[in-house]
């Protein structure tokens, strides 16, 4: 079998199963290990999957721009957020980060609910000038025009002085194993600075993210407390609970 042929059939069997093993590859393809272990190594390089020890597992599904990652999975999101509304009570300090379903999140904040949001999301802090019980704070910085969040030392510094009750990430990819990682380092730094600074952390995630993985490290799996996705009930979260995870 030609190289070609070999990743086509590696790529297949990684979006049909999201993950494949070296050894199971090397019997189906009737190659050494090292073979496979070359060819996985070919396409991590080319930003086609992420290789670990022993196989690989997919990317995250999402575009990196903020505008074509609003327009995905729009049922899902309000689905996600609507569930998130129940971890909310007045009085509390929460972080959002800059993801879409954290802005489908300030969408939906019944305008009676009372709260302090930290956050360093252009499209967060202005569909919340609006709310009347909600004390925005934003943590300036240098925007980021295509994700549409502020970053850099001074937004790290800012985040870092606060003690929040609950922080809502947004996260790009979620792994049993892996945690949580992002595309892009300063963003993954930012989320990092938010989980530090949160007393509770709360994932908001379609399932197309979980059992994926990107380039940069956010926090370690445990460091979660809820996951609060589109469908709870799904077997494959349930290695999740096993971790103590609450997912709802």
């Amino acid at each position: 079998m030609l190289k070609e042929e070999r990743l086509d059939y590696i790529l297949k069997r990684l979006k049909a199963d999201q993950k494949v093993l070296q050894t199971d590859l090397s019997s189906a393809l009737q190659v050494s290990e090292d073979t496979v272990r070359r060819d996985l190594e070919s396409l991590a390089q080319d930003g086609l999957l992420i290789k670990v020890r022993g196989g690989a597992i997919p990317h995250s599904p999402n575009p990196y721009s903020f505008q074509e990652r609003s327009q995905l999975h729009e049922k899902d999101k309000r689905r996600i957020a609507e569930k998130a509304l129940t971890l909310l009570h007045d009085g509390q300090t929460i972080i959002l980060d800059g993801g879409t379903s954290t802005l489908t999140l300030a969408k939906l904040l019944p305008p009676q609910l009372k709260l302090n949001v930290v956050t360093n999301s252009v499209p967060v802090a202005m569909q919340l000038i609006e709310h009347p019980s909600v004390e925005v704070i934003f943590t300036g910085g240098r925007i980021n025009k295509d994700s549409r969040v502020t970053g850099g030392l001074d937004t790290l510094r800012m985040l870092r002085r606060f003690r929040a009750d609950l922080c809502f990430l947004g996260v790009c990819s979620l792994h049993p194993e892996l945690g949580v990682t992002g595309l892009q380092f300063e963003e993954a730094e930012l989320k990092t600075a938010m989980v530090e600074s949160a007393g509770q952390i709360a994932a908001l995630a379609t399932l197309d993210k979980m059992g994926t993985a990107e380039p940069y490290k956010v926090c370690e799996i445990t460091d979660i407390d809820i996951i609060v996705t589109d469908q709870p009930e799904d077997d494959s979260l349930s290695i999740y609970k096993t971790l103590g995870l609450r997912i709802i």
